[in-house]
């Protein structure tokens, strides 16, 4: 059995998404240590209520959820989803197709 991988439009969109995707986490992960640190100064949480510092997180988190839910395999259109992490899987578990075009120098 010979090896399939991705073409390199393929690949392309497989690396788009990889790049938004640790790029908004960067984004997410900096955004919320700032809102955690200073809630209480920001007025977003007190000793009764979480209530407006909850909402906040659960919009920084959903696109990375989205995110994540959105990736597919570009060979055979399977769902990747939580297989991927920050980064796609190396290979497909429906396929098998390698997730890197095969002139890929990376």
């Amino acid at each position: 059995m010979s090896a399939k991988y991705l073409t390199r439009e393929q690949e392309d969109r497989l690396r788009r998404w990889e790049t938004w995707n640790k790029r908004y986490f960067i984004f997410a992960f900096f955004a919320l240590i700032i809102i955690l640190v200073f809630s209480s100064q920001l007025g977003l949480s007190s000793d009764d209520s979480w209530g407006p510092l909850g909402i906040l997180i659960a919009v920084l988190i959903t696109p990375i959820i989205v995110l994540q839910l959105r990736l597919e395999c570009p060979a055979c259109g399977q769902k990747i989803g939580w297989q991927a992490k920050l980064m796609a899987p190396d290979q497909c578990k429906a396929c098998g197709t390698f997730l890197r075009s095969k002139d890929s120098s990376s």
